[in-house]
């Protein structure tokens, strides 16, 4: 036993651990975002459809929230950029605790968003600069199972304060999120790699193109945004994200139309985040051996196959054995999806790609209750069969994108050898 938490946690820098800390304590007490369809619907009187836009104004937010991010983070400074999201959403937070106008609260909530989403590509960039490739896939195997024992233990809270007070919901999280401020604010160092050196080494790779005078021209944001076989990895895991993203936007509604309390459904996402904090430390050894995109492809499909069994579950058992299924198919991806990504960034661009691959997320928190609200009111059922169908396509696509993502990695990875051959020699 021993051994293998040595094999699974071990040789990880104290950095990364805080970084983990803060994550986990932010998580923990992420209630309010999680029940805010069903606060509009019961609290505030609100129809299933406009509840749906309401809480993708929360998505729109967050799409903006990310770019935002990526770009302070690769600018200012990946603690700066964390310390700033934290306090603007703990203040938000509070003021959505008190707010009561539909107009407002949708104001606010795409304003949370925007604060929620910043802290990701910063997460990610400090991540990736302060852990060896070598043990990264272990540690984004660490960081996916601190955000959801969080979950686990915000749903399991959440579900009694929500029959309690949504009033607490809003305040608690606003305390969590301070709280993770406080960690990273004494514990957490700038991790944002000086690249001065390599500037004035004169390198012509993605990340900068050098002119006749010797200056660097640095491309940004939009090296990203132009980056045809990363987009095409942003997009799958849009279609991964719009899956997901139906446990905490449109099942809530689904369960209520059951006539199920909103304690079932933190029964549901509460089971969802206990397999994982039981069986996600085991995945790396279980994956490591075969084809990121093949694992992706199983992965994409067992999420299709959880959602669409949804179709014909009227009783919380009916629910909780498809949460295992798609848990399993979270469980399995989340190693190489975050894998992938960092492979694909060039080092000077790090949070801008990390802020381009979330924004799938945020777009999802959009599109998911915004289309699913509607599709739940007029197809009913068969709504979980168009999600079940989706998915299957998705893992189609996994794998045939995956050979030119990885010729794309083994291109990378020759190109940093060779940017490492002059810099070294600088410093002799």
């Amino acid at each position: 036993m021993r051994r293998w938490l040595h094999d699974t946690a071990g040789g990880l820098p104290a950095t990364f651990w805080y970084l983990w800390a803060g994550l986990l304590i932010n998580r923990a007490g992420a209630f309010a975002m999680l029940f805010l369809s069903l606060y509009l619907t019961v609290a505030r009187g609100a129809s299933e459809s406009l509840a749906g836009t309401v809480v993708g104004a929360y998505g729109l937010g967050g799409a903006a929230g990310v770019l935002l991010g990526g770009v302070l983070a690769d600018r200012w400074g990946r603690r700066a950029t964390l310390l700033a999201a934290h306090l603007v959403t703990t203040a938000l937070m509070v003021a959505l605790a008190f707010s009561r106008h539909l107009l407002l609260i949708a104001v606010l909530s795409a304003l949370v968003g925007v604060a929620h989403s910043m802290p990701s590509p910063a997460f990610v960039a400090a991540i990736v600069d302060v852990v060896p490739e070598e043990r990264r896939s272990r540690a984004f195997n660490l960081q996916f199972w601190a955000f959801n024992l969080g979950m686990a233990v915000a749903s399991l809270l959440a579900g009694v304060l929500a029959e309690a007070s949504f009033l607490a919901l809003f305040l608690v999280d606003a305390g969590a999120t301070l709280i993770a401020a406080l960690v990273i604010a004494a514990k957490v160092p700038e991790t944002l790699p000086d690249t001065r050196r390599a500037r004035r080494a004169g390198q012509t790779d993605q990340a900068g193109r050098t002119d006749q005078a010797g200056r660097v021209r640095r491309p940004g944001l939009h090296t990203a945004l132009t980056d045809r076989v990363f987009l095409a990895f942003v997009g799958l895991t849009f279609v991964l994200a719009v899956l997901t993203m139906q446990t905490s936007t449109i099942m809530p509604l689904a369960m209520r139309a059951d006539g199920l309390r909103p304690s079932a459904y933190g029964a549901v996402v509460a089971l969802g985040g206990v397999l994982i904090v039981v069986g996600q430390l085991f995945v790396p050894r279980l994956i490591d051996r075969h084809r990121k995109a093949r694992v992706l492809a199983v992965s994409t499909a067992l999420l299709a196959a959880g959602f669409a069994a949804l179709a014909v579950a009227d009783d919380l058992w009916v629910y909780l054995a498809a949460a295992v299924v798609w848990t399993v198919g979270q469980m399995l991806a989340a190693p190489p999806n975050a894998q992938i990504n960092a492979d694909l960034a060039p080092p000077e661009l790090r949070a801008r790609y990390q802020s381009v691959f979330y924004l799938a997320f945020p777009a999802a928190s959009f599109v998911a209750p915004t289309l699913g609200g509607v599709s739940l009111q007029y197809l009913g059922e068969r709504h979980w069969l168009i999600v079940g169908a989706l998915g299957l396509l998705a893992a189609g696509c996994h794998l045939l994108a995956g050979p030119p993502r990885e010729r794309r990695v083994a291109a990378l990875r020759r190109t940093l050898a060779t940017r490492r051959e002059p810099a070294l020699a600088t410093d002799r």
